[in-house]
């Protein structure tokens, strides 16, 4: 199996380009699947640059609704030939907004991506529920939020006025069951990185948890929650960490720092081989 980053903050190999986005192209021989789709300035450079056949795709995954995982998904749904079939919770498609010190902004789906999930394009398959999209390949469907050290604390908002804070019900991650473990891959982990790897584990029996990628969305955590995030990270025995996109630097290099010999660098044009 070959995981390929095709789109994030960083840009990894020769001829590829960052954004403030994630996508991750996963190759199991028998299906080519998408989790997340990027901002849309990047991903389909990024595939051709990267020898990454975006017609192969049989289906998409959507982590959450939010701009920045959504946007390249009417432009890959137009390249492709096939009916792709595309999982996301049915919160994804709410509007979504962000209230900043002077203004809200809009950061949910764009009307393009909005229009090519109802356009009969593909083939969506909304679900709240933890979904086998491909043998052995499901998401999370929503994630239990059992810790309250993961709480969301940014402003997130339902409404352009600011006032209806969302809770982030869609975000979901992808999990992959293999034979050293589980490979787990986060969007943004609103709902919280520790909350999704023990809910995870529930899915799963409690098999061991083998890698750990993607956003982890601690760029804003304080110094305690960074404390508690890495004593908890240590009761899952990871062998394989690597945090990018809305992770933010100060708390990418508390990671590392905690678990040297455990955390890779990941960024467009990484190719991971399992």
């Amino acid at each position: 199996m070959k995981i390929t980053i095709l789109a994030e903050n960083t840009a990894f190999a020769r001829d590829v380009r960052g954004e403030h986005g994630f996508a991750i192209w996963i190759d199991t021989d028998d299906h080519c699947l998408l989790f997340d789709t990027g901002q849309g300035l990047v991903l389909t450079d990024n595939a051709q640059a990267l020898r990454v056949d975006l017609d192969a795709v049989d289906m998409i995954v959507l982590s959450h609704g939010h701009y920045d995982h959504t946007g390249a998904l009417s432009a890959v749904l137009r390249q492709v030939a096939a009916t792709v079939l595309v999982y996301a919770h049915p919160d994804a498609l709410l509007p979504k907004y962000h209230r900043g010190k002077t203004n809200v902004r809009e950061i949910g789906m764009s009307t393009a991506t909005r229009a090519a999930i109802v356009s009969g394009r593909c083939h969506f398959t909304p679900s709240r529920q933890s979904t086998e999209v491909a043998p052995g390949i499901r998401t999370t469907g929503e994630i239990p939020r059992r810790h309250p050290e993961e709480a969301i604390t940014e402003p997130f908002c339902r409404d352009p006025e600011g006032c209806e804070p969302d809770p982030l019900l869609d975000d979901q991650a992808l999990f992959l069951e293999t034979t050293p473990g589980t490979i787990v891959l986060l969007g943004c982990a609103h709902a919280g990185m520790i909350n999704t790897l023990d809910h995870i584990q529930t899915l799963t029996g409690n098999k061991p948890i083998y890698a750990v990628m993607g956003g982890t969305h601690l760029r804003a955590a304080t110094a305690e929650r960074m404390h508690w995030t890495i004593r908890e990270l240590r009761r899952f025995n990871i062998k394989l960490l690597a945090p990018m996109h809305c992770t933010g630097q100060k708390a990418i290099a508390a990671l590392w720092s905690a678990f040297p010999n455990t955390c890779q660098a990941g960024g467009a044009g990484t190719v991971f081989a399992f």
